[in-house]
């Protein structure tokens, strides 16, 4: 089997045989023709020169950029390629020398988004670990820590005079109060409901959750017939569900919102809108994070933010039948 040549080789020599093969038709042509040059060249002479050379020029300009066409549309797919956003390849041509160069490009990409998903996953299964420890010590050490002070203002408030017992009263509703939030964060840093009781829940208390905190309403349409899905994938509908609601709370001041959960089947899809401002052009941390868990379980995510118009964000988990099969 013959070895390829090299790229930049093999485009010198397509570029030599152009070239090669214009100035042989033009001297055959020059040659069967009537057409004579004097020497010197007389006046009557010069535009049957210019009819030639322009005539050359422009059939090997034609024949250049169509070979050199492919190279284009690569520089364009090189200026727009974006790792988060996979499958953004370029088609092979007829041109078997820039063919080999684009199919090359090609299996570039392939390996750096597999790379990218590989390094991704371990850093965000890192993150996942760290939340969960974070919440255990929240839950067992802050949150028992809290409970015990609690129970001793309790104590105290029993025994106060009445002039102490209301500022005593205060406090102990404050330690309450900060109890409660230490609780709502570790619930927040470690799913536990979603382990316990299922993605119909979790999402379930991800919408009650939203509203209590900012007073959107938010109306659920979540399929009641979803297949088991397995532990990774439900943990990214989570936690693209959680990271949009948030956003909503955060920055959308919207009135309303839905989220729904559905399938046909095959493929299954996450919807979260909203009739907020809109117009999200910059994705920071959290909207990049969202598309690099999407990537862990070959989902693909879109965000369409009109200003003015709310925000939609939608998840597409392809081929859940095989996932169900083997979670």
């Amino acid at each position: 089997m013959a070895t390829p040549r090299p790229p930049a080789q093999a485009l010198f020599r397509r570029l030599f045989v152009i070239n090669g093969l214009v100035y042989a038709v033009g001297t055959l042509v020059l040659a069967v023709s009537p057409a004579t040059v004097s020497s010197p060249v007389v006046l009557a002479e010069v535009p049957v020169l210019v009819v030639g050379l322009t005539l050359m020029l422009a059939a090997n300009g034609l024949l250049l950029r169509r070979s050199l066409e492919p190279l284009d549309a690569l520089t364009t797919l090189m200026k727009r390629v974006d790792l988060l956003r996979t499958g953004d390849r370029l088609a092979g041509s007829g041109n078997s020398d820039l063919a080999h160069l684009i199919d090359t490009f090609n299996a570039m990409l392939d390996r750096l988004e597999a790379e990218r998903s590989a390094s991704s996953a371990h850093a965000l299964a890192a993150q996942e670990g760290e939340r969960q420890r974070i919440a255990r010590e929240l839950h067992d050490e802050i949150g028992q820590s809290l409970t015990v002070v609690l129970l001793g203002l309790k104590r105290v408030v029993d025994r106060a005079p009445s002039g102490l017992k209301d500022e005593l009263r205060d406090v102990q509703e404050s330690v309450r109060a900060s109890l409660d939030e230490v609780r709502q964060v570790a619930r927040r840093l470690r799913p536990g409901v979603l382990e316990d009781l299922g993605l119909h829940a979790a999402l379930s208390a991800l919408s009650s959750d939203l509203s209590q905190r900012s007073g959107t309403r938010v109306t659920r349409a979540i399929d009641p017939d979803l297949p088991d899905l397995g532990t990774d994938v439900e943990l990214v509908l989570y936690r693209i569900a959680q990271e949009s609601l948030t956003n909503i709370a955060r920055h959308a001041a919207a009135t309303r919102a839905e989220l729904s959960l559905t399938t046909d089947g095959r493929r299954l899809a996450l919807r979260i809108t909203d009739n907020g401002r809109g117009g999200v052009s910059r994705e920071g941390a959290g909207i990049r994070g969202m598309r690099e868990r999407a990537l862990l379980v070959g989902a693909r995510l879109v965000i369409d933010s009109p200003p003015g118009e709310g925000t939609c964000v939608r998840l597409v988990v392809p081929d859940i039948v095989n996932r169900s099969l083997h979670p």
